[in-house]
């Protein structure tokens, strides 16, 4: 999958996935080259209904033992699928940890693109990186808290 650096020089990397497994893929991959541990497809509990429940990724950073879930939505061209959204919302807060939706797509109607970042439970792909990087307490240009204490331990006298 192609990885390109955004035009104007701005912080990160975005992707430009073609369907639902290749946001899946550029949300692992961006984590991942965050120092943080990706789970994917996570069953937790039931829906009302007895559906079982699944989060598409979960994100954990292994040293503050902190875990955020994300729900991944693709949609290509316009359609019903963006109605389900709120449900989605919904069904975020019935989690047993913190969790968000990472969408992108053309097919996302400008109104909907609106109200999922107003919802404040939203982010499009290309701004998933700093938000896992406030989420996790990751400062630019370090992988994790881990990576910092690590390098800590090396530079400072022994004794």
């Amino acid at each position: 999958m192609p990885r390109a650096t955004k035009p104007s020089g701005e912080q990160g990397h975005f992707f430009d996935p073609t369907s639902w497994q290749s946001l899946v893929a550029a949300c692992t991959q961006i984590a991942r080259d965050l120092g943080l541990d990706v789970e994917t497809e996570v069953y937790v509990g039931r829906r009302l209904w007895g559906a079982r429940r699944r989060i598409d990724l979960v994100v954990t950073d292994p040293t503050l033992r902190r875990s955020l879930g994300i729900e991944v939505k693709y949609q290509r061209v316009s359609g019903s699928a963006e109605e389900k959204i709120p449900a989605t919302i919904d069904d975020i807060a019935a989690w047993p940890i913190p969790g968000i939706v990472v969408f992108h797509g053309a097919g996302f109607s400008g109104h909907m693109r609106s109200w999922l970042q107003a919802a404040g439970k939203a982010v499009e792909l290309e701004d998933l990186e700093t938000w896992l990087r406030l989420y996790f307490v990751l400062g630019p240009g370090r992988s994790s808290l881990a990576d910092v204490e690590s390098n800590d331990r090396r530079s400072s006298p022994a004794g």
